[in-house]
Order: structure tokens, then C-alpha cells, then sequence
């Protein structure tokens, strides 16, 4: 019945990415130009990927059943608080702050950014969830069972959870949200995520459906880039996995969130995108499905630039670039304008940094 139940999520998040998808490209909120982004070939995209996938997933967590009633309301409450406040970033942030470090940084200075703003937020979402799923232990077992010591270890141990599930929702949310880099890359690093998960029991795996299913449903706009997910999908995506890995063991949950702190440290000082490019196997999923690399380079060659005259040095091929630099990899994202997690803006190839809650 668990793995029916599974399905059925799985199934009503896919239709619905697909659903609110279409309404809300048709609908427009606030105006095309309000969600409209400018992508590396020059090429429109639009945000509100994130916001259908953020919509249908927490709608299909909370109205199928097959979990409990804590369980479906942390999901739901982890997905619409994180997806609200990346769709706050995407639409107001800047992008003169990057990473955990340059939000404090500024916060320290009495500066409050966009990102500060969604740190704080995503985190008390998270606490909301992560108290919402110890309670479905509380109440088991009569009143006074236990003794005053055996009170106090129960009630180390529950707090010890509360802050291990408030860990995982955060931290995956943010950590999805690193890999948002590149087309498909950070819906494929959540399917992956959500096939593991599903490794870990039934309540890991029904948790895990709703995410999966709502981001394999848009993952051909992202292929495409027709669409982004943002900061609204990616942090969505990465919280309800967090909530999903939160049914896991004890023992399992902390390696869990040793491996995302493990990440999210790491990715404030190397480029994910230069490691995934390094590894063949690695490199071969993240291109997979994705647009050729000549489309990119458009029709024709660039015109080579003239010499430069005796006794001068020759101009830089690139107007930033370092001498060492090569070309942009293929398919690169760069941010865009609106905050320094987008994956959009000038043609120009960005230089990869961490991205904050």
C-alpha cells in the first residue's frame, strides 16, 4: 500500500508541475517581463519552473495520503517556505553579495540582503519542520512511564533530532540550490537524491515522491532552457528532500548531514562545475539530454581579430579573462542581474560561487 500510495504521489506532482506550469506561463503574474530572464545564448527563459514545481510538489505531499498528518504538513511547510523565499530572492535580490560569508558579512555591517532575509527564513521554516516530525513520536506509551532520568535522555534525545531534521531541511535546501548552475543539473542531482532516499524504507521513499515527480516533469524545459528553476524550484526541491531524509535513522540522518555540510563548506572554495567536468562519468550525466555545445557557439566562426601593429602588444582575447582562461563550457549559465543565485545574464562566462539559502 505504501509504495501504491508512492506511486500516486509521484504521479499527481508530475501532473501538477505540468498543470501549474501551463496556467502560470499563460497567466503571467506581475507581467512576462517580471519572470523573463536573458540566458547565456541570448535566448529567453522563464522563472516559473520554480514556482510550478514548488506548487505541485507541496500540493501532492499534502493531499495524498499514505503518510501521516505531520509528515505531509512538514513537507507541505518546507516546500512553500523555501520556494516563497527563493521566489523572494530571484524577483528582488541583487547580486552584489555571494555566499553564506558575504550575507553575514554585510548583516554584521547592519545591512540586511535579500539573501540574509532567506537564510533567516528558510531556517525557521526548517525548525517548524524538523519540530513538526519529532512529534510523531510524542504521545507513544503512558504518561509517567519514564523516570526522571529516563525523562531528561528522552527529552536530549529528541532535541538532538529536532536540530539534526532542521539541519537536513536547510542544508539541502541550499545545497540543491549549489548545483542550479547548469541546464537539468540540479533536477537530476534530485532525482538521484530521491532514488537513494527511496533505498532508506517506505516513509523515506513516499516522502521523497512528491519532489521527484514534480521535477521530472519540468525537467525538458530545463533541458531546453525554455525554463529555470531558480531559487523558488531548487530550494523547494532541496527542503522536501530534507524532510524525506529526516525519516531515515538516526545514525544514517547525521551522515546525511555531515555529507551536505561536507558539500556546502566545499563549494565555498571549489567550482562544482569545474570538478563535474573533470570527472567523464560525472561530466557525461550532466550533459545528458542537454542542447549541443555548437549551439552555443553559433552558426559561424568569430572573425579572427586583426594583428597588432610592430612594437605593440597584441589586445586580450577576452576583455576579463584571465591569460590561462579558456572558453565557457558548454551549456554555462551565467547569473543573471536579478541575484547572485540566478542563472542567467550576460554572455559572458561567471565565476562560479557558492549560493546561500
Amino acid at each position: 500500500m505504501t509504495t501504491m500510495r508512492a506511486t500516486q504521489r509521484l504521479l499527481a506532482a508530475a501532473a501538477g508541475a505540468r498543470l501549474a506550469y501551463a496556467a502560470l506561463t499563460r497567466v503571467q503574474p506581475g507581467g512576462e517581463q517580471t519572470w523573463t530572464r536573458t540566458n547565456h545564448r541570448g535566448e529567453p527563459v522563464t522563472l516559473l519552473e520554480g514556482p510550478a514545481v514548488t506548487v505541485a510538489a507541496a500540493g501532492a505531499a499534502l493531499a495524498v495520503p499514505g503518510l501521516d498528518a505531520r509528515s505531509r504538513l512538514a513537507l507541505g511547510l518546507a516546500a512553500a517556505g523555501a520556494g516563497a523565499l527563493g521566489c523572494y530572492d530571484d524577483l528582488v535580490g541583487g547580486n552584489d553579495r555571494h555566499g553564506f560569508r558575504g550575507h553575514l558579512g554585510a548583516l554584521a555591517r547592519g545591512e540586511v540582503t535579500t539573501g540574509a532575509v532567506k537564510i533567516a527564513g528558510i531556517g525557521a521554516a526548517a525548525l517548524a519542520a524538523g519540530i513538526l516530525l519529532d512529534g510523531r513520536d510524542s504521545g507513544s506509551g503512558p504518561a509517567g512511564a519514564l523516570s526522571a532520568p529516563g525523562q531528561r535522555s528522552s527529552a536530549l534525545a529528541r532535541l538532538t533530532d529536532v536540530v539534526i531534521n532542521t539541519g537536513l531541511v536547510a542544508g539541502s535546501a541550499n545545497l540543491v540550490n549549489l548545483f542550479d548552475l547548469r541546464p537539468g543539473r540540479a533536477i537530476k542531482v534530485s532525482l538521484l537524491a530521491s532514488l537513494a532516499l527511496g533505498l532508506g524504507g517506505p516513509q523515506a521513499r513516499a516522502a521523497a515522491a512528491a519532489p521527484a515527480g514534480a521535477a521530472a516533469a519540468l525537467l525538458p524545459e530545463d533541458l531546453g532552457e525554455r525554463a529555470m528553476l531558480g531559487d523558488s524550484g531548487a530550494n523547494a526541491l532541496g527542503a522536501m528532500l530534507g524532510v524525506a531524509a529526516a525519516s531515515l535513522p538516526r545514525r544514517s540522518r547525521l551522515v546525511v548531514l555531515g555529507a551536505v555540510a561536507a558539500l556546502t563548506a566545499a563549494s565555498e572554495k571549489f567550482s562544482f562545475t569545474k570538478a563535474i567536468a573533470r570527472t567523464p562519468a560525472l561530466n557525461c550525466l550532466d550533459m545528458l539530454g542537454r542542447r549541443p555545445a555548437q549551439a552555443a557557439a553559433g552558426p559561424s566562426a568569430p572573425t579572427a581579430r586583426p594583428a597588432a601593429p610592430a612594437g605593440r602588444p597584441a589586445a586580450p582575447a577576452g576583455r576579463s579573462a584571465a591569460p590561462d582562461a579558456g572558453p565557457a563550457a558548454p551549456g554555462a549559465r551565467p547569473k543573471g542581474p536579478i541575484s547572485p543565485d540566478s542563472e542567467t545574464g550576460s554572455a559572458s562566462a561567471p565565476t562560479e560561487t557558492s549560493r546561500p539559502l
